[in-house]
């Protein structure tokens, strides 16, 4: 009997043991989720965080929404202006004609109505892009509708003609200058 009491006491001493470990373990487990848990002023600052970001992308999108909006209307008028500039074309070959009649009324009149034209749409932005003969030819600016052989030597790879006048639509070019190029 002795051995029972000695295995009774042993078996008591472990499951004190095992108590006394799980006891510690759960100690630890909740020391460690008291560690992991954000305290009240980590909180304030990840949230504080998140509204200033917030914030931040909310700034952005304005001055991105103001920045196309004021590009939409420095080129609403772009379609329309591309429309009228036959019609500033067929002006300058009426004038050309009309002084060639030499009829002074007729050209009076004429001028008038195409410089009131000229003046309002360059209110709008629309401004002539200046071409001259003898000017160095640039792709990015002219656009060469044929090449032929230069009269003189200083007018090899420079603009010959202009056949047709460029304009541009505050700093985007809505026609490129049809231009004749020496070779």
């Amino acid at each position: 009997m002795s051995k029972n009491k000695d295995n009774t006491k042993e078996n008591e001493a472990v499951e004190d043991l095992e108590k006394k470990e799980k006891h510690t373990v759960e100690n630890t487990d909740a020391e460690e989720n008291a560690e992991n848990e954000p305290t009240a002023e980590e909180l304030i600052a990840l949230e504080k965080d998140k509204f200033l970001r917030l914030f931040a992308e909310f700034e952005n999108y304005k001055k991105r929404t103001a920045k196309e909006r004021i590009e939409l209307f420095r080129t609403a008028n772009r379609e329309l202006m591309t429309v009228l500039l036959p019609v500033l074309d067929d002006f300058d070959r009426g004038l050309a004609e009309i002084k060639k009649v030499n009829d002074k009324e007729l050209k009076k009149g004429m001028e008038l109505i195409q410089n009131k034209l000229k003046s309002t749409l360059e209110q709008k932005g629309l401004s002539l892009m200046k071409v001259k003969q003898g000017d160095t030819f640039d792709a990015d600016v002219h656009q060469a509708i044929t090449q032929i052989p230069a009269p003189s030597k200083k007018l090899i790879g420079k603009i010959i003609d202009v056949t047709e006048q460029g304009y541009m639509l505050g700093d985007v070019i809505i026609r490129y200058p049809k231009v004749v190029v020496g070779n």
